[in-house]
């Protein structure tokens, strides 16, 4: 198997009739881990320091969620049918038991998973993400617009305004970690369509709108990873998380936003680490 994120080979499996299409590095053995992403992101939006750092020690697992990028059929518009998709790509991948990293709406997607098939899954890393019904997730079109707005105006990228602060070690990061993106230049995956951007801003909103009640019930452990000025899932939902996850850790990082886990990519793989080895 490759030894870099960048190298990976772009694999797929049929899942119920359609097709997903993965990545995958590290040793094979063990509980792998399944890496689940944000909204608009395939394959390639994955920070290869953060897929790299966390192979040193497990098989990791990237996918496209049904209709994202590569994967064949439509987006589904609620983040439970999100899940139902994953844990039938997991168990086409013939995995019986997995951990979990979901960052923002895939955030939302580990949680349902958790509550669906809890003995499906072994310890959660919840990243930049929040609980049903937690404050501001329900924005996020106009969060989305506003930085679409900001980025054309300055001739940035929209993740300069929505995944970083915007002081000068923020958007200096916000550098770094888009040239990062760019190591990969073969085999890449597709973009993601507008109807599965529109399909997962509808998924997120009535998330938004929901109920997180049933947290209480997810004993898994579970670390909670976030900056400390998160524009798109505001920071706020990471301390609620981890006061009704009831095997909670939280870890929230300075001057960071959205995207802390791939600023301060070092760090949070070192405490990703140890969480999965206790």
């Amino acid at each position: 198997m490759s030894t870099t994120f960048e190298n990976a080979a772009t694999q797929s499996v049929d899942v119920n009739g359609t097709n997903f299409v993965y990545r995958e590095i590290g040793k094979k053995g063990g509980i792998p881990l399944v890496l689940l992403h944000h909204l608009t992101a395939v394959l390639d939006d994955w920070d290869p320091r953060v897929v790299d750092g966390l192979a040193a020690k497990h098989h990791v697992i990237v996918f496209d969620n049904r209709g994202v990028g590569g994967s064949g059929g439509s987006t589904p518009k609620t983040v439970e049918e999100m899940a139902r998709d994953a844990v039938a790509f997991i168990g086409a991948l013939g995995f019986r038991k997995v951990d979990l990293m979901g960052f923002s709406l895939g955030g939302f997607v580990s949680q349902a998973i958790a509550q669906q098939q809890p003995g499906l899954v072994r310890k959660i890393i919840l990243a930049g993400t929040g609980p049903a019904g937690g404050e501001g997730i329900a924005n996020v079109g106009a969060v989305l617009q506003d930085a679409f707005g900001k980025a054309g105006a300055a001739n940035k990228h929209p993740k300069h305004f929505l995944f970083f602060t915007q002081t000068s070690n923020g958007q200096t990061a916000a550098d770094g970690f888009l040239q990062r993106l760019k190591e990969r230049t073969k085999d890449l995956d597709a973009p993601v369509s507008n109807e599965t951007i529109q399909a997962q801003i509808a998924a997120i909103h009535a998330w938004g709108q929901g109920d997180a009640t049933k947290l209480g019930t997810v004993q898994h452990p579970v670390l909670v990873v976030n900056g400390d000025d998160d524009v798109m899932v505001p920071s706020l939902n990471s301390f609620e998380l981890a006061r009704r996850l009831p095997n909670a850790q939280l870890s929230i990082f300075p001057d960071a936003g959205h995207g802390g886990i791939f600023q301060h990519h070092a760090a949070f793989v070192q405490q990703a680490l140890a969480f999965l080895q206790q």
